[in-house]
């Protein structure tokens, strides 16, 4: 599979595993371990969550799932906004950690911009990446305005920026990703097939059968194709999985991709970040 790089020493899969909503319902808890379990087997080794999702439900099914196979994993989570401060931040990523049964975070993520200043913020993931509790530390939902004054408040060690992207959610490509890839920053695209919506749609299925794909491939080999952005998709299932993974083989063609632009068109003007 092709690797993104994120930092000098560190290139991991443009696709990996969303963990959104699972872990918070028993009757599916095996066959959601396995969906995890068969993503890493097939490379798909990133892993992302937060302690948001079921009030760490999500960590805790991550950690019973890949606990065994943890070096193999690129591990992520995120903080609640509220948790930003330099010893709150410290004591959120101490019970991600405990959930997840590991001792570090390969990368660990601001959710989305609350009151805390930035720079507390960055105060708190560098003393985080000193102490070995992360590698990596970036944000999430932050627009291109915010990523400046991270930077500006000493962020530049920010390797990531998670952000809602796909065919109907192209205000990012703007300003937001050229910015991104200036600073030598990766985009991490949650939801890039709309939390399974842009599955319905009437001009994707067609497009995708005239490639042999079906629509949530087609959606999420348009997103991957930037050199510069990681897919993170939900799959629950061991067969959702195997879909996702090869669509990361999925080359499309100048043809399709002006098909895809003509259906799904990017807005004329800016339009702020959007989050789901």
């Amino acid at each position: 599979m092709r690797t993104v790089q994120i930092a000098k020493d560190t290139h991991v899969p443009c696709l990996g595993q969303g963990t959104w909503n699972m872990g918070e319902d028993p009757a599916r808890r095996a066959e959601e371990i396995a969906a995890l379990r068969a993503g890493v087997e097939l490379g798909v080794t990133l892993v992302d969550t937060a302690e948001m999702y079921g009030d760490g439900a999500a960590e805790q099914l991550i950690g019973e799932a890949l606990g065994h196979v943890r070096d193999d994993v690129f591990l992520v989570s995120k903080a609640y906004p509220q948790n930003a401060s330099r010893d709150r931040l410290q004591r959120a990523c101490e019970a991600s950690l405990r959930r997840l049964g590991t001792d570090r975070l390969d990368l660990y993520l601001l959710h989305w911009r609350g009151r805390i200043p930035l720079s507390e913020t960055i105060e708190g993931m560098q003393a985080l990446t000193k102490a070995g509790k992360i590698r990596h530390w970036g944000v999430s939902n932050l627009d291109t305005q915010d990523m400046d004054e991270l930077i500006d408040a000493g962020g530049a060690a920010c390797v990531t920026d998670q952000i809602l992207y796909n065919l109907t959610r192209r205000g990012p490509e703007r300003d937001l990703l050229p910015w991104l890839a200036r600073n030598g920053m990766s985009a991490m695209a949650y939801s890039p097939v709309e939390q399974g919506r842009l599955i319905d749609a009437a001009e994707l299925a067609l497009i995708g059968a005239d490639i042999a794909a079906t629509p949530a491939q087609t959606a999420l080999a348009w997103t991957l194709r930037h050199p510069n952005v990681i897919a993170i998709p939900k799959a629950a299932t061991v067969g959702h999985v195997r879909e996702n993974r090869n669509a990361a083989d999925l080359a499309l063609s100048d043809d399709i991709v002006a098909r895809l632009d003509d259906a799904f068109p990017a807005p004329r003007g800016p339009v702020p970040l959007e989050m789901l």
